[in-house]
């Protein structure tokens, strides 16, 4: 007769386990499937803000004027270059001011200056903050994720243990045909643990990876900025 196929004993040992242990195993899903979930849309969110940065950058390097870089941002939002050139364009242009022409009729016209840089500079980084923080959305449940489902599956695994005892005493025998379903039981939740664990500590330390590569990008675009207005409005 052939042996059972070890998916179908995989199953069986799920169905035939504790209530304990199943809501442990439903509770580890739940964590694992949210886990993918969050991870496909931070790369898919990182990857977009990488891509357009770079073209937004390619735009504002080659623009004359900042009202150029400024038409394309509706089309390049998921950049965060985009926000902070927003942000610092808008502080710009309230600080501009034309000081009063000289008396003379033919007088060349007065060169717009700005009244604070270092305002200018406090307006990109609190933009810089909150684009961070939008690229780090949803990543404190992958944390959460790694530190937390390991020591779920090993409650289960202690509890599945406990009832494999359980059993043994109840039937005052340690053959293994006893020992092993309830033993394979207990270590089910602690493969599901690890399950959920790995894949969520891997992606979030790639996802932290890139968002500080992000925040690098947008230190050095605040100083571009800056180095512009100053040559330009001071």
């Amino acid at each position: 007769m052939p042996a059972a196929a070890p998916s179908s004993d995989f199953v069986r040992l799920i169905a035939e386990a504790s209530l304990v242990s199943q809501a442990v195993l439903v509770i580890l899903g739940i964590f694992s499937i949210v886990a993918w979930a969050v991870i496909g849309n931070r790369l898919t969110a990182l990857g977009r803000a990488r891509r357009q940065s770079a073209q937004f950058l390619q735009v504002f390097r080659t623009s004359a004027k900042f009202s150029d870089a400024h038409a394309v941002c509706p089309s390049l939002s998921a950049s965060p270059l985009v926000g902070m050139f927003q942000a610092g364009y808008a502080e710009l242009n309230a600080q501009l001011r034309t000081p009063a022409a000289h008396a003379t009729p033919d007088a060349a016209p007065a060169r717009a200056t700005i009244r604070s840089l270092n305002a200018i500079d406090r307006a990109l980084l609190r933009a810089s903050s909150a684009e961070v923080a939008k690229l780090e959305r949803q990543m404190t449940f992958l944390a959460t994720t790694a530190s937390i489902t390991p020591f779920i599956g090993l409650f289960g695994t202690v509890w599945g243990i406990m009832t494999a005892f359980s059993n043994i005493g109840a039937q005052k025998s340690t053959d293994l045909s006893v020992v092993a379903p309830g033993i394979a039981e207990a270590l089910i939740a602690t493969a599901m643990g690890l399950f959920a664990a790995i894949p969520a500590v891997y992606f979030f330390n790639h996802l932290t990876t890139g968002v500080k590569a992000q925040a690098t990008e947008m230190d050095d675009f605040a100083l571009e900025f800056l180095n512009i207005c100053e040559r330009n409005f001071s």
